[in-house]
């Protein structure tokens, strides 16, 4: 209950706080590209709940049928305004809407597509027993995902069979460790994550 009250507080005085940017970045994505300021995916949420997840979109509409829907650094979908979204993470900011909506909270483990959750469907069976969220321990570990995938020749192969287990870990790790006082510890290291916009080293990876 007191996580429930944090995440809609939280959300709603980011969210009227940040407004303005909200204003300008629809326009900025709007003008770059053709298509709406927002992308919508289907996440799968707690207890195999499907909803809509909201991103700024940065890539060229339509992406997910012109190729895989996970993306390396590099991708030609990405439109310019998309770039600068993506590098400061900025493109997750509508998410706040899903934190206020109770699709997700703040703090936990990131939402999927339906794909990869029926591929890990039985370490999802424990995973889901909570609410996704906005950060955790394996948002902060792949800070440059997109960096990580672009090693590989096939990056969707290199996803499922690497980097989705070694989130899965992590997601775990967050369930087995979840209290109020982990979650805001993640919170400030994501922000200090973000102001410094430096990556982590990803160190599991080797």
């Amino acid at each position: 209950m007191i996580k429930r009250v944090f995440d809609f507080i939280a959300s709603l005085i980011v969210l009227i706080f940040l407004s303005p940017l909200f204003i300008i970045f629809s326009i900025l994505i709007k003008l770059d590209s053709h298509g709406p300021a927002f992308f919508c995916q289907v996440r799968i949420g707690k207890a195999f709940k499907p909803f809509r997840f909201y991103k700024f979109r940065t890539m060229v509409v339509d992406a997910e049928k012109k190729g895989l829907s996970i993306t390396k650094e590099g991708d030609l979908r990405i439109t310019r305004i998309g770039g600068f979204l993506r590098k400061y993470k900025l493109d997750e900011l509508p998410q706040l809407f899903n934190v206020l909506k109770g699709d997700i909270s703040i703090v936990g483990p990131r939402p999927e597509v339906v794909k990869y959750v029926e591929i890990f469907r039985q370490d999802y069976k424990d995973i889901l027993t909570v609410k996704p969220g906005i950060t955790d321990y394996a948002t902060i570990e792949f800070r440059d995902e997109e960096g990580v995938l672009k090693k590989y020749d096939n990056p969707e192969e290199g996803y499922i069979q690497e980097v989705l287990p070694i989130k899965i870990r992590l997601y775990k790790r967050y369930i087995n460790e979840k209290s109020f006082l982990t979650d805001i510890r993640l919170i400030i290291l994501t922000l200090w994550r973000i102001v410094r916009n430096n990556p982590v080293s990803n160190e599991h990876m080797h």
